[in-house]
């Protein structure tokens, strides 16, 4: 199949107020070249507006009829994202014709993974047949549900990505890709073995707790917990959460692992407690590979927080470089990846793997809302 323009979004659980917009030209299987991506600013309102839904999602707990603010919720999102894309492709060239799919994650606002035989669930948000009406674009949706109906955690989804990013810049089982958004999640890859987890938080229980000690929307650069000391005694406690010990494939929620693991301490304290223990949990998950890799190749928000860097080469004992060290986009990486899955989707390849989600088998996901034709 010949490579084919394709629009990802994505807006994570960190609720940081933008939407990732990247294109990425593939045939679901390489990566044949890298268009333009920016961050849109949600319009004014809409963060708190989720902030509310996230906050009812959770009291909600996939218990009785969903909460009325998801419907409200869902809409503003969707029209707002929509309304970006246009705008974007407007502003760098493109028409709505040049693009195969847009793959549209939507906002993530609570999921729960299997456990002790009981089902997983999981619910985004996002209303993919309003977007493909207003971009004029075919759009794929709705990644996740299809996988959890099988038997999957639904996440990670991005190893069949990281795999490509890994083929692209020539790696073999020496590095790993990892995530740091709201949660950590890490892919590994020795020849066709693929296998991806959530290793625990990244920055969501840090940034909370500078959230509800200062206002502030995170710790940046990690200046906060660059000035604190570490409970290395309360961390050695919290690290022996048995999630950590257990085997892939696992996925979070970002509440799991609550600011809350901090309480007692100063802000400074808390704000370093947390990120030794986000680094912490990389390198419990580095041991659980079938090797261990030596480098990690780090993506997402995370990566610029110096701090954070610096307590994974420490504690996780392995060296991180962020990703544009080795010519790939950092920020740019998660709204890729649904790019790139949005053209799996379209050619029924897998998103799912035995060793990345759980599913029995490689599955195909994602939902098909074809733009309205003249």
């Amino acid at each position: 199949m010949e490579a084919q323009w394709a629009v990802g979004l994505m807006t994570g659980t960190v609720l940081d107020g933008n939407i990732d917009i990247a294109m990425v030209k593939t045939d679901g299987e390489t990566i044949a070249e890298f268009g333009p991506w920016e961050l849109a600013p949600y319009p004014a309102g809409l963060r708190d507006l989720l902030a509310d839904t996230l906050a009812a999602a959770r009291k909600w707990a996939f218990d009785g009829p969903e909460p009325a603010i998801f419907r409200e919720a869902e809409a503003a999102l969707t029209e707002a994202q929509a309304n970006a894309v246009k705008a974007f492709l407007a502003r760098h060239g493109f028409k709505a014709a040049d693009i195969a799919a847009i793959g549209f994650h939507g906002q993530t606002v609570l999921h729960r993974a299997p456990a002790n035989g009981v089902a997983g669930c999981t619910r985004q948000l996002g209303d993919g047949p309003l977007m493909a009406r207003i971009t004029g674009t075919d759009v794929v949706y709705d990644f996740r549900s299809a996988d959890v109906a099988a038997g999957g955690q639904g996440a990670p989804l991005a190893p069949s990505y990281h795999r490509a990013m890994l083929k692209r810049i020539g790696a073999g089982p020496e590095t790993a890709i990892l995530n740091l958004g709201g949660v950590a999640n890490i892919t590994w890859c020795d020849g066709d073995t693929v296998v991806g987890f959530d290793t625990g938080p990244a920055n969501a229980p840090v940034n909370d707790w500078v959230r509800s000690h200062t206002g502030a929307d995170m710790d940046r650069d990690g200046e906060i917990a660059a000035t604190g000391t570490v409970d290395e005694d309360r961390l050695t406690d919290l690290l022996r959460h048995p999630w950590l010990a257990q085997s892939y494939p696992k996925s979070l929620d970002r509440f799991d692992f609550p600011a809350a693991m901090a309480d007692g301490k100063s802000l400074a304290d808390g704000a370093a407690l947390l990120t030794a223990f986000s680094a912490s949990a990389v390198g419990k998950a580095l041991d659980l590979l079938p090797k261990r890799p030596k480098r990690l190749v780090v993506c997402g928000g995370g990566r610029r927080n110096p701090t954070l860097m610096l307590e994974i080469a420490k504690r996780a004992r392995v060296d991180a470089v962020p990703a544009e060290q080795v010519d790939l986009r950092g920020d740019a990486v998660e709204a890729e990846c649904f790019a790139y899955l949005a053209i799996r989707s379209l050619r029924g390849l897998p998103q799912s793997y035995p060793l990345t989600t759980g599913v029995s088998a490689p599955m195909a996901g994602g939902v098909l809302a074809k733009a309205p034709r003249a």
